[in-house]
Protein backbone atom coordinates (compact mmCIF):
# COMPACT_ATOMS: atom_id res chain seq x y z
CA UNK A 1 0.00 0.00 0.00
CA UNK A 2 3.20 2.25 -0.05
CA UNK A 3 2.98 5.56 -2.14
CA UNK A 4 -1.00 5.20 -3.12
CA UNK A 5 -1.35 9.04 -1.80
CA UNK A 6 1.27 11.65 -2.66
CA UNK A 7 3.87 9.63 -4.03
CA UNK A 8 1.90 7.75 -6.50
CA UNK A 9 2.99 9.77 -9.27
CA UNK A 10 6.55 9.68 -8.73
CA UNK A 11 7.30 7.14 -11.37
CA UNK A 12 5.93 8.69 -14.12
CA UNK A 13 8.85 10.54 -16.55
CA UNK A 14 7.92 14.36 -15.68
CA UNK A 15 4.65 14.18 -12.70
CA UNK A 16 4.86 18.03 -11.95
CA UNK A 17 3.22 19.16 -15.74
CA UNK A 18 -0.73 19.33 -16.08
CA UNK A 19 -0.55 16.58 -19.12
CA UNK A 20 1.04 13.89 -16.93
CA UNK A 21 -1.33 14.57 -13.91
CA UNK A 22 -4.39 14.50 -16.10
CA UNK A 23 -2.84 11.44 -17.25
CA UNK A 24 -3.21 9.34 -14.22
CA UNK A 25 -6.84 10.75 -13.84
CA UNK A 26 -5.52 14.21 -12.19
CA UNK A 27 -8.59 16.66 -11.62
CA UNK A 28 -11.16 14.28 -12.11
CA UNK A 29 -12.21 14.37 -8.54
CA UNK A 30 -13.09 18.10 -9.17
CA UNK A 31 -15.12 17.95 -12.24
CA UNK A 32 -17.19 15.42 -10.26
CA UNK A 33 -17.82 17.83 -7.69
CA UNK A 34 -18.42 20.76 -9.55
CA UNK A 35 -20.85 18.61 -11.84
CA UNK A 36 -23.24 18.31 -8.88
CA UNK A 37 -22.05 14.88 -8.05
CA UNK A 38 -20.18 15.35 -4.48
CA UNK A 39 -22.06 18.02 -2.52
CA UNK A 40 -20.03 20.10 0.02
CA UNK A 41 -21.27 18.63 3.01
CA UNK A 42 -20.25 14.72 1.42
CA UNK A 43 -16.59 16.21 0.62
CA UNK A 44 -16.28 16.93 4.65
CA UNK A 45 -17.86 14.06 5.38
CA UNK A 46 -15.41 11.48 3.58
CA UNK A 47 -12.79 13.77 5.19
CA UNK A 48 -14.09 12.88 8.56
CA UNK A 49 -14.35 9.08 7.37
CA UNK A 50 -11.05 8.76 5.93
CA UNK A 51 -10.00 9.56 10.07
CA UNK A 52 -7.21 12.16 8.42
CA UNK A 53 -5.48 14.05 11.33
CA UNK A 54 -3.34 17.21 10.24
CA UNK A 55 0.68 16.41 8.85
CA UNK A 56 2.12 19.29 9.64
CA UNK A 57 2.99 18.02 13.19
CA UNK A 58 -0.14 18.64 15.51
CA UNK A 59 -2.58 16.03 14.31
CA UNK A 60 -5.60 17.78 14.45
CA UNK A 61 -8.71 15.81 12.33
CA UNK A 62 -8.67 17.37 9.11
CA UNK A 63 -12.49 16.46 8.55
CA UNK A 64 -13.13 18.51 11.92
CA UNK A 65 -11.51 21.71 11.04
CA UNK A 66 -13.23 21.56 8.33
CA UNK A 67 -16.75 21.53 9.51
CA UNK A 68 -15.87 24.55 11.85
CA UNK A 69 -16.67 27.01 9.32
CA UNK A 70 -19.90 27.74 8.21
CA UNK A 71 -20.23 27.65 4.63
CA UNK A 72 -23.24 29.88 4.44
CA UNK A 73 -21.73 32.20 6.57
CA UNK A 74 -21.94 36.09 4.21
CA UNK A 75 -18.02 37.61 3.45
CA UNK A 76 -15.05 36.14 2.27
CA UNK A 77 -13.33 32.77 3.45
CA UNK A 78 -9.75 31.44 2.90
CA UNK A 79 -7.69 28.25 2.46
CA UNK A 80 -4.35 28.48 3.48
CA UNK A 81 -1.75 25.55 3.09
CA UNK A 82 1.26 25.52 5.13
CA UNK A 83 4.35 24.83 2.96
CA UNK A 84 7.07 26.63 5.53
CA UNK A 85 8.19 23.33 6.65
CA UNK A 86 10.48 24.92 9.02
CA UNK A 87 11.54 22.04 11.38
CA UNK A 88 14.80 20.28 11.55
CA UNK A 89 14.90 16.78 10.34
CA UNK A 90 11.33 17.68 8.17
CA UNK A 91 11.58 17.71 4.28
CA UNK A 92 8.75 15.78 3.25
CA UNK A 93 6.15 18.61 1.57
CA UNK A 94 9.11 19.91 -0.76
CA UNK A 95 8.69 16.44 -2.75
CA UNK A 96 5.43 17.48 -3.50
CA UNK A 97 6.03 21.22 -4.16
CA UNK A 98 8.46 19.81 -6.52
CA UNK A 99 6.86 16.40 -7.49
CA UNK A 100 3.03 16.85 -7.33
CA UNK A 101 1.77 20.30 -7.55
CA UNK A 102 -1.36 19.71 -9.09
CA UNK A 103 -2.74 16.84 -7.02
CA UNK A 104 -1.61 19.81 -3.68
CA UNK A 105 -3.94 22.95 -6.60
CA UNK A 106 -6.99 20.13 -6.32
CA UNK A 107 -7.06 19.81 -3.11
CA UNK A 108 -7.03 23.07 -2.40
CA UNK A 109 -9.73 23.84 -4.59
CA UNK A 110 -12.08 20.96 -3.18
CA UNK A 111 -11.16 22.63 0.03
CA UNK A 112 -12.24 25.80 -1.07
CA UNK A 113 -15.57 23.90 -2.53
CA UNK A 114 -16.17 22.39 1.06
CA UNK A 115 -16.41 25.57 2.77
CA UNK A 116 -17.35 27.62 0.71
CA UNK A 117 -13.63 29.84 -0.11
CA UNK A 118 -12.69 31.29 -3.54
CA UNK A 119 -9.24 32.19 -2.39
CA UNK A 120 -6.68 30.13 -1.07
CA UNK A 121 -2.44 31.00 -0.34
CA UNK A 122 0.35 28.85 -0.17
CA UNK A 123 2.74 29.62 2.02
CA UNK A 124 6.31 28.70 1.06
CA UNK A 125 9.41 28.85 3.19
CA UNK A 126 11.55 31.16 1.49
CA UNK A 127 14.17 28.81 0.56
CA UNK A 128 12.85 26.58 -1.40
CA UNK A 129 13.18 28.10 -4.99
CA UNK A 130 13.02 25.22 -6.79
CA UNK A 131 9.67 23.95 -4.91
CA UNK A 132 8.47 27.20 -5.52
CA UNK A 133 9.07 27.17 -9.37
CA UNK A 134 7.31 24.29 -9.56
CA UNK A 135 4.30 24.81 -7.56
CA UNK A 136 3.77 28.50 -9.44
CA UNK A 137 4.38 27.05 -13.09
CA UNK A 138 1.65 24.02 -11.88
CA UNK A 139 -0.82 27.12 -10.58
CA UNK A 140 0.20 28.98 -14.45
CA UNK A 141 -1.05 25.88 -15.88
CA UNK A 142 -4.25 25.56 -14.07
CA UNK A 143 -5.32 28.82 -14.67
CA UNK A 144 -4.60 28.49 -18.18
CA UNK A 145 -6.56 25.26 -18.24
CA UNK A 146 -9.56 27.33 -16.94
CA UNK A 147 -8.94 24.95 -13.64
CA UNK A 148 -8.51 27.55 -11.55
CA UNK A 149 -9.68 31.55 -11.47
CA UNK A 150 -13.06 32.70 -12.03
CA UNK A 151 -15.88 30.28 -13.48
CA UNK A 152 -14.14 26.85 -13.40
CA UNK A 153 -15.21 24.89 -16.27
CA UNK A 154 -18.25 26.76 -16.32
CA UNK A 155 -19.68 25.40 -13.09
CA UNK A 156 -20.15 29.03 -11.26
CA UNK A 157 -17.57 28.18 -8.90
CA UNK A 158 -14.59 30.62 -8.13
CA UNK A 159 -11.31 30.00 -6.91
CA UNK A 160 -7.60 31.34 -7.31
CA UNK A 161 -4.60 30.43 -5.12
CA UNK A 162 -1.65 32.80 -4.97
CA UNK A 163 1.78 31.83 -3.55
CA UNK A 164 3.58 33.35 -0.19
CA UNK A 165 6.97 33.10 0.21
CA UNK A 166 8.28 33.15 3.71
CA UNK A 167 11.23 34.72 4.75
CA UNK A 168 12.84 31.22 6.64
CA UNK A 169 11.52 31.97 10.04
CA UNK A 170 10.68 28.94 12.10
CA UNK A 171 7.77 30.18 13.88
CA UNK A 172 5.73 31.42 11.06
CA UNK A 173 5.09 27.39 10.81
CA UNK A 174 2.76 28.44 13.70
CA UNK A 175 -0.40 28.49 11.37
CA UNK A 176 -1.47 32.03 13.24
CA UNK A 177 1.80 33.61 12.85
CA UNK A 178 1.87 32.19 9.43
CA UNK A 179 -1.33 34.83 8.92
CA UNK A 180 0.12 37.53 10.26
CA UNK A 181 3.44 36.79 7.62
CA UNK A 182 0.96 36.88 4.74
CA UNK A 183 -1.37 40.10 5.97
CA UNK A 184 2.60 41.55 5.91
CA UNK A 185 3.09 42.28 9.51
CA UNK A 186 5.46 40.51 11.97
CA UNK A 187 5.74 36.94 11.57
CA UNK A 188 4.41 36.50 15.77
CA UNK A 189 1.89 34.16 17.00
CA UNK A 190 -1.75 35.26 17.84
CA UNK A 191 -3.52 34.66 20.90
CA UNK A 192 -6.27 32.07 20.82
CA UNK A 193 -9.14 32.06 20.80
CA UNK A 194 -10.27 33.15 18.06
CA UNK A 195 -9.35 30.29 16.20
CA UNK A 196 -8.53 30.72 12.45
CA UNK A 197 -11.57 29.13 11.43
CA UNK A 198 -14.10 32.33 12.98
CA UNK A 199 -10.98 35.25 12.89
CA UNK A 200 -8.54 34.05 10.37
CA UNK A 201 -6.44 35.19 7.13
CA UNK A 202 -8.04 39.21 7.21
CA UNK A 203 -10.11 38.93 9.88
CA UNK A 204 -12.36 36.66 7.61
CA UNK A 205 -12.96 32.78 8.30
CA UNK A 206 -9.93 30.32 7.06
CA UNK A 207 -8.82 26.87 7.19
CA UNK A 208 -5.21 25.90 7.77
CA UNK A 209 -3.79 22.81 6.83
CA UNK A 210 -0.32 21.01 6.40
CA UNK A 211 0.76 20.15 2.18
CA UNK A 212 0.68 16.69 3.01
CA UNK A 213 -2.75 17.16 4.29
CA UNK A 214 -4.12 18.87 1.46
CA UNK A 215 -2.38 16.71 -1.24
CA UNK A 216 -4.20 13.91 0.12
CA UNK A 217 -8.20 14.96 -0.59
CA UNK A 218 -8.08 14.12 -4.32
CA UNK A 219 -7.64 10.26 -3.45
CA UNK A 220 -9.80 10.75 0.04
CA UNK A 221 -12.45 11.78 -2.56
CA UNK A 222 -11.68 9.13 -5.42
CA UNK A 223 -11.29 6.22 -3.09
CA UNK A 224 -13.50 6.97 -0.11
CA UNK A 225 -12.68 7.75 3.17
CA UNK A 226 -13.17 4.51 4.03
CA UNK A 227 -10.11 2.91 1.79
CA UNK A 228 -7.97 5.87 3.40
CA UNK A 229 -8.78 5.16 6.90
CA UNK A 230 -8.53 1.34 6.25
CA UNK A 231 -4.87 1.94 5.35
CA UNK A 232 -3.85 2.94 8.87
CA UNK A 233 -4.71 1.86 11.86
CA UNK A 234 -7.09 2.97 14.54
CA UNK A 235 -6.74 6.90 15.64
CA UNK A 236 -4.10 7.45 12.81
CA UNK A 237 -5.93 6.85 9.05
CA UNK A 238 -3.83 6.60 5.80
CA UNK A 239 -0.51 6.93 4.62
CA UNK A 240 1.95 8.79 5.86
CA UNK A 241 4.92 10.58 4.58
CA UNK A 242 8.29 9.90 6.54
CA UNK A 243 11.37 11.62 5.93
CA UNK A 244 14.21 9.75 7.62
CA UNK A 245 17.73 10.92 8.01
CA UNK A 246 20.78 10.77 10.27
CA UNK A 247 23.64 7.26 10.35
CA UNK A 248 21.52 5.23 7.57
CA UNK A 249 22.08 4.31 3.99
CA UNK A 250 19.55 5.37 2.15
CA UNK A 251 18.15 8.51 3.91
CA UNK A 252 14.92 10.15 1.95
CA UNK A 253 11.55 10.82 2.11
CA UNK A 254 8.76 7.26 1.99
CA UNK A 255 4.93 6.97 2.04
CA UNK A 256 3.45 4.21 4.35
CA UNK A 257 0.53 3.01 5.77
CA UNK A 258 0.59 4.22 9.50
CA UNK A 259 0.94 1.52 11.87
CA UNK A 260 4.24 0.37 9.81
CA UNK A 261 6.80 -1.12 12.59
CA UNK A 262 9.98 1.22 12.83
CA UNK A 263 12.08 -1.47 12.06
CA UNK A 264 10.81 -1.46 8.59
CA UNK A 265 10.89 1.57 7.90
CA UNK A 266 14.35 1.56 9.38
CA UNK A 267 14.72 -1.30 6.81
CA UNK A 268 13.67 0.66 4.11
CA UNK A 269 16.27 3.10 4.42
CA UNK A 270 19.39 0.77 4.14
CA UNK A 271 19.26 0.49 7.53
CA UNK A 272 22.41 1.41 10.08
CA UNK A 273 25.47 2.93 8.63
CA UNK A 274 28.65 1.13 8.43
CA UNK A 275 26.22 -1.73 10.60
CA UNK A 276 26.82 0.15 13.82
CA UNK A 277 24.11 0.11 16.73
CA UNK A 278 20.53 2.39 16.55
CA UNK A 279 21.73 4.65 19.69
CA UNK A 280 18.55 7.13 19.83
CA UNK A 281 15.47 8.08 17.35
CA UNK A 282 13.89 11.34 17.51
CA UNK A 283 10.32 10.67 15.82
CA UNK A 284 8.73 13.37 14.77
CA UNK A 285 11.37 16.66 13.85
CA UNK A 286 13.52 17.84 16.52
CA UNK A 287 11.04 19.04 18.80
CA UNK A 288 9.89 15.50 19.55
CA UNK A 289 11.22 13.71 22.80
CA UNK A 290 14.30 11.01 21.50
CA UNK A 291 13.30 7.99 22.09
CA UNK A 292 16.43 4.77 22.74
CA UNK A 293 17.27 2.98 19.54
CA UNK A 294 16.29 -0.28 21.20
CA UNK A 295 12.48 0.86 22.28
CA UNK A 296 12.08 2.46 18.91
CA UNK A 297 12.63 -0.90 17.56
CA UNK A 298 9.85 -2.25 19.18
CA UNK A 299 7.55 0.52 18.07
CA UNK A 300 4.98 1.29 15.19
CA UNK A 301 4.95 4.58 13.07
CA UNK A 302 1.45 6.02 13.99
CA UNK A 303 0.40 8.72 16.75
CA UNK A 304 -0.33 6.46 19.57
CA UNK A 305 2.43 4.08 19.33
CA UNK A 306 4.75 7.12 19.67
CA UNK A 307 2.79 9.44 22.27
CA UNK A 308 2.93 6.29 24.31
CA UNK A 309 6.21 6.57 24.21
CA UNK A 310 6.60 9.34 25.83
CA UNK A 311 7.09 11.41 22.10
CA UNK A 312 5.28 12.35 19.60
CA UNK A 313 4.91 11.46 15.67
CA UNK A 314 5.08 15.33 15.13
CA UNK A 315 6.12 15.85 11.27
CA UNK A 316 7.01 12.82 10.16
CA UNK A 317 10.85 13.57 10.49
CA UNK A 318 12.80 10.64 12.04
CA UNK A 319 16.34 11.68 12.53
CA UNK A 320 18.24 8.14 13.68
CA UNK A 321 21.78 8.64 15.50
CA UNK A 322 24.16 5.57 15.91
CA UNK A 323 26.41 4.98 18.96
CA UNK A 324 29.18 7.49 17.55
CA UNK A 325 26.56 10.34 19.19
CA UNK A 326 27.26 12.46 21.73
CA UNK A 327 23.78 13.19 22.88
CA UNK A 328 24.81 16.12 24.73
CA UNK A 329 26.47 17.85 21.73
CA UNK A 330 22.97 16.88 19.71
CA UNK A 331 21.31 18.92 22.79
CA UNK A 332 23.44 21.68 21.99
CA UNK A 333 23.14 22.27 18.62
CA UNK A 334 18.80 21.56 19.11
CA UNK A 335 19.31 24.35 21.75
CA UNK A 336 21.02 26.79 19.91
CA UNK A 337 18.31 26.38 17.08
CA UNK A 338 15.28 26.68 19.33
CA UNK A 339 17.46 30.41 20.83
CA UNK A 340 18.03 31.68 17.62
CA UNK A 341 14.47 31.03 16.08
CA UNK A 342 12.15 32.26 19.48
CA UNK A 343 10.63 35.52 18.21
CA UNK A 344 11.13 37.24 21.63
CA UNK A 345 7.10 37.73 21.94
CA UNK A 346 6.75 35.35 25.55
CA UNK A 347 9.04 35.80 28.08
CA UNK A 348 9.81 32.32 29.15
CA UNK A 349 10.76 31.60 25.75
CA UNK A 350 12.42 34.59 25.00
CA UNK A 351 14.79 34.20 27.87
CA UNK A 352 13.97 30.79 28.96
CA UNK A 353 15.69 29.43 25.36
CA UNK A 354 18.79 31.05 25.91
CA UNK A 355 19.53 29.92 29.58
CA UNK A 356 18.67 26.51 27.83
CA UNK A 357 21.63 26.68 25.23
CA UNK A 358 24.32 28.66 27.52
CA UNK A 359 23.87 25.47 30.20
CA UNK A 360 23.73 22.66 27.70
CA UNK A 361 26.61 24.97 26.02
CA UNK A 362 28.47 25.03 29.09
CA UNK A 363 27.92 21.60 29.98
CA UNK A 364 29.06 20.27 26.31
CA UNK A 365 32.41 22.61 26.90
CA UNK A 366 33.49 21.19 30.18
CA UNK A 367 32.10 24.03 32.37
CA UNK A 368 28.98 22.13 33.45
CA UNK A 369 28.66 21.96 36.98
CA UNK A 370 26.39 19.18 38.85
CA UNK A 371 23.24 21.33 39.75
CA UNK A 372 23.42 21.95 36.18
CA UNK A 373 20.93 19.43 35.17
CA UNK A 374 18.62 20.26 37.73
CA UNK A 375 18.48 23.59 36.59
CA UNK A 376 17.93 22.68 33.18
CA UNK A 377 14.84 20.68 34.56
CA UNK A 378 13.47 23.72 36.40
CA UNK A 379 13.98 26.13 33.36
CA UNK A 380 11.61 23.73 31.09
CA UNK A 381 9.04 23.83 33.66
CA UNK A 382 8.93 27.32 33.57
CA UNK A 383 8.67 27.13 29.52
CA UNK A 384 6.51 24.63 28.95
CA UNK A 385 2.51 25.71 28.93
CA UNK A 386 3.51 28.84 29.34
CA UNK A 387 3.78 30.71 25.93
CA UNK A 388 1.47 31.58 23.05
CA UNK A 389 2.41 29.08 20.76
CA UNK A 390 4.17 26.02 20.83
CA UNK A 391 7.68 26.88 20.33
CA UNK A 392 8.14 27.56 23.80
CA UNK A 393 7.09 23.51 24.50
CA UNK A 394 9.54 23.00 21.46
CA UNK A 395 12.46 24.11 23.09
CA UNK A 396 11.41 22.16 26.47
CA UNK A 397 10.38 18.81 25.01
CA UNK A 398 13.82 17.56 23.23
CA UNK A 399 15.95 18.87 27.09
CA UNK A 400 13.53 17.00 29.14
CA UNK A 401 13.43 13.76 26.50
CA UNK A 402 17.64 13.69 26.73
CA UNK A 403 17.62 14.11 30.16
CA UNK A 404 15.34 11.40 30.74
CA UNK A 405 16.71 8.88 28.86
CA UNK A 406 20.51 9.66 28.57
CA UNK A 407 21.02 11.45 31.61
CA UNK A 408 24.58 9.48 32.15
CA UNK A 409 25.90 11.02 29.19
CA UNK A 410 25.45 14.84 30.89
CA UNK A 411 26.80 13.34 34.33
CA UNK A 412 29.73 12.17 32.64
CA UNK A 413 30.62 15.72 30.96
CA UNK A 414 30.15 17.35 34.27
CA UNK A 415 32.45 14.84 35.96
CA UNK A 416 34.91 14.21 33.53
CA UNK A 417 35.14 17.48 31.19
CA UNK A 418 34.96 15.45 28.38
CA UNK A 419 32.61 13.42 26.26
CA UNK A 420 31.35 9.54 26.94
CA UNK A 421 31.35 8.48 23.61
CA UNK A 422 34.73 7.15 22.49
CA UNK A 423 35.98 7.39 26.28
Amino acid sequence: MANEVCLRNNDLERPWLLEQYQSRGGYEQLKRILAGEITPAQVIDEVKAANLRGRGGAGFPTGMKWSFISREAPGQKYVVCNSDEGEPGTFKDRDILRYNPHQLIEGMIIAGYAIGATRGYNYIRGEFWEPYMRFQGAIDEAREAGLLGENILGSGFDFDLHVHLGGGAYVCGEETALLESIEGKKGQPRFKPPFPAHFGLYGRPTIINNTESLCSIPVIIEKGGKWFSEIGVANSGGSKLFSISGNINKPGVYEIPMGTPFAELLEMAGGMRDGRKCKAVIPGGSSSPVIPGEQMLDLTMDYDSIQGAGSMLGSGAVIVMDDTNCMVRVLERMSYFYYEESCGQCTPCREGTGWLYRVVSRIENGQGRPEDLELLEDVTRKIAGRTICALGDAAAMPVQGMLKHFRDEFEYHIEHKRCKVGA
